[in-house]
């Protein structure tokens, strides 16, 4: 995976997102809106075979590229917690 920031404001960024797919760019967006920092997150899909896929963040205060990477980092955790419990569950 390789990110290219695409445009950074004060408040606001929009990075894309190279060599993922779209359910990937969508949990990290969903992530963010539990952000209680974060006043919008989308993603933005110009093409579906053409273009990859992008994540626009918007945030009351801070740096957006920080709440881009603390949801990463919660995202993260879920994954290493789910996987704990379907090691258990599924022995």
């Amino acid at each position: 995976m390789k990110l290219n920031l695409v445009k950074k404001e004060k408040d606001s960024a929009e990075v894309e997102v190279i060599g993922e797919t779209l359910a990937f760019v969508n949990a990290i967006k969903e992530e963010l809106w539990n952000d209680p920092n974060v006043l919008e997150a989308a993603v933005i899909r110009e093409h579906p075979y053409l273009a990859n896929p992008k994540i626009w963040i918007k945030v009351k205060s801070g740096n957006p590229i920080k709440a881009l990477k603390d949801a990463a980092k919660r995202l993260e955790t879920k994954v290493k917690e789910m996987k704990k419990v379907y090691q258990i569950e599924l022995k």
